[in-house]
């Protein structure tokens, strides 16, 4: 295990976690899909908690909710540099674009799946 004597591996953590909160607070502030999304989130995963029978119903429905919350970060971040490098239209960037959206439904259509197998089959 890595030395802890001058408190590295404690800054690290802190660090680390401060640059995470800046990246959440950055795409809640940003990104409108992603107020939404956490909106819903706020509802959906004591909902999930509640309804799901099981520890592993209740993880799946909750997880479902973190999931689609992560795909939409990520999405926000390949968005975010491709503006950075031009905000003119370009091929690539549209492509990138429209992959991040692509990954982003594909996590909503996971979302639909995993809800509606648990609470309807």
């Amino acid at each position: 295990m890595i030395e802890n004597k001058d408190g590295f591996l404690k800054r690290r953590l802190v660090n680390n976690t401060r640059y995470s909160m800046q990246g959440l607070a950055a795409t809640f502030r940003f990104e409108e899909a992603f107020k939404i999304e956490v909106f819903l989130a706020v509802f959906l995963i004591p909902l999930g908690l509640y309804l799901g029978k099981t520890g592993a119903e209740k993880a799946l429905l909750t997880g479902a909710v973190f999931f689609v919350l992560t795909v939409e970060i990520l999405n926000s971040a390949i968005e975010t540099l491709a503006d950075r490098i031009s905000e003119e239209k370009h091929a690539l960037s549209g492509r990138a674009k429209d992959q991040g959206s692509a990954a982003v439904l594909l996590s909503l259509c996971l979302f639909v799946i995993i809800w509606g197998l648990i609470l309807f089959y």
